[in-house]
């Protein structure tokens, strides 16, 4: 007779992801996971108590990839926010079920519903475990930046518009007119002429980078 095959964890858990990623949260039901990786719902009921332990778990990895995401996403600008605002809109346009599950419904789509201890807020998303905003705030205070904290709230309205304009269809800028639309809306909120060197000198960036994610 020939051996059945087991169902393990990682397969439940990269069947429930996928189908996040390709259908939406919404769309992750018991029946349905189970119909895609090929087994009846019991294994699922095995491995999960319930199935908002598998929502919690496909919420988490969706977190890790889009930090995985942003850490692999090519630095082009120097204005501080630019790089991070630069992946975000991408993500939005790449990964558009993910981007909505993050940082549009927080974690609520249609029947699916994490607990609110569970759910973490888009600042606590962007920053990571490697101080992704923290980084950005510090650079952009050895620019020179005064208030740094308050630009950081002013670019990221701006860059979420921008973001769920992508959504919509609606975004059609280039990724090099996007680079330069971030950086001048950087320079608006900083109070810089448009005409000013407006990251500081190299020994200032190199200074940025030397602090780091510290603060």
């Amino acid at each position: 007779m020939a051996r059945k095959e087991t169902i393990t964890v990682d397969r439940i858990l990269e069947t429930a992801f996928a189908m996040t990623r390709e259908e939406g949260f919404a769309n992750v039901t018991a029946r349905k996971v189970a119909a895609r990786a090929g087994c009846s719902t019991q294994p699922i009921f095995r491995t999960y108590k319930n199935m908002e332990e598998l929502w919690s778990a496909v919420y988490l990895k969706a977190i890790s990839f889009f930090q995985d995401y942003y850490g692999l996403y090519p630095r082009t600008g120097k204005a501080p926010f630019a790089n991070l605002g630069m992946a975000y809109i991408a993500f939005a346009r790449e990964e558009k079920h993910l981007f909505e599950l993050l940082f549009l419904t927080g974690g609520t789509q249609g029947g699916v519903e994490l607990s609110e201890d569970q759910k973490k807020s888009m600042y606590e998303i962007l920053n990571g475990a490697g101080g992704n905003v923290v980084y950005e705030i510090n650079l952009a205070r050895v620019q020179g930046c005064a208030n740094p904290g308050d630009i950081f709230m002013k670019m990221w309205i701006f860059i979420h518009g921008a973001a769920c304009m992508t959504l919509t269809g609606d975004y059609d800028l280039s990724d090099l007119e996007t680079m330069v639309l971030l950086e001048h809306a950087y320079n608006a909120f900083a109070g810089r002429n448009i005409g000013e060197h407006p990251y500081g000198d190299d020994r200032d960036a190199d200074q940025g980078e030397e602090h780091g994610k510290t603060v």
